[in-house]
C-alpha cells in the first residue's frame, strides 16, 4: 500500500507518519483491497480547544473511494477517530460485496 502525506499549515512530521501509518497498516493487514491512502495534516484556527488539529485520510481501493476526517485537540486523536471511521466504512463495504 502506498501512503501520500500532505501537510497544510502544519510542519512536516516524522512522528505523525509513523503513527498514521502504523494504523493504516494494521487497516491493510484487516482488509487487503486497499491500494492507496492518501493522509492530509491541517491546522484550523477554532474557537474551541478540543478541536483545530485535523487529519482527513482518503482510501483508495476497488469501487469508490472512501474518506473521512476528524478535528480532535491534537493529531494523533484525529488520526485514530479518522481510521476508526474508514474502519467502519470498510467492513461495509465487505459486507455488500460478500452479498454478490
Amino acid at each position: 500500500m502506498q501512503i501520500i502525506y500532505e501537510y497544510h499549515d502544519v510542519a512536516q512530521s516524522d512522528r505523525l507518519e509513523n503513527l498514521a501509518q502504523e494504523k493504516l497498516e494494521d487497516l491493510k493487514k484487516k482488509f487487503d483491497m486497499i491500494i492507496r491512502a492518501d493522509v492530509f495534516f491541517k491546522e484550523e484556527n477554532t474557537t474551541s480547544d478540543e478541536t483545530g488539529k485535523i487529519c482527513n485520510i482518503r482510501l483508495s481501493l476497488p469501487g469508490p473511494r472512501l474518506f473521512a476526517e476528524a478535528s480532535h485537540e491534537n493529531f494523533a486523536s484525529s488520526i485514530s477517530e479518522s481510521v476508526s471511521d474508514l474502519e467502519r466504512q470498510l467492513r461495509k463495504r465487505k459486507e455488500k460485496l460478500k452479498t454478490f
